[in-house]
């Protein structure tokens, strides 16, 4: 298996980004719009700079993806709150603190979106030349 790790680390920080975004800046109307443009930009570089295992790069970027996402919302939890309260009304319901749900919720949505990242890749794959 050869991973470019560079290449992880390097397309993760788009998720360092739209996670300290998402905070303050960042509207949940227009986040899925971004992480659409995200994830074809990563798939595209995933397919022209790797040397395979595109699904696997794809899965492992939105696995560091969720690791920024999630700490920068965990971290900043009360900015975040104050500025998305649709999110947090959706909380009310949780059986825990919407701070414990972030951490919970983080990896899961880490990892479905790695399933999709990681298809974005490979198909990309198929059509980008090298």
């Amino acid at each position: 298996m050869n991973l470019n790790w560079k290449l992880i680390i390097q397309l993760s920080a788009f998720g360092l980004a739209m996670g300290i975004g998402s905070v303050w800046w960042i509207s949940s109307t227009i986040e899925p719009f971004l992480w659409l443009a995200i994830f074809t930009y990563c798939a595209y570089a995933v397919a022209k700079e790797s040397a395979g295992s595109y699904f696997l790069h794809g899965f492992l970027i939105s696995l560091v993806n969720c690791v920024w996402v999630t700490s920068a919302h965990v971290i900043f939890f009360f900015d975040y709150a104050a500025n998305h309260p649709q999110e947090m009304a959706m909380n009310t319901w949780m059986p825990s603190h919407p701070r414990q749900m972030m951490l919970i919720m983080g990896p899961i949505i880490g990892v479905v979106s790695g399933l999709v990242l990681g298809l974005f890749c490979f198909v990309a794959s198929k059509f980008v030349k090298k």
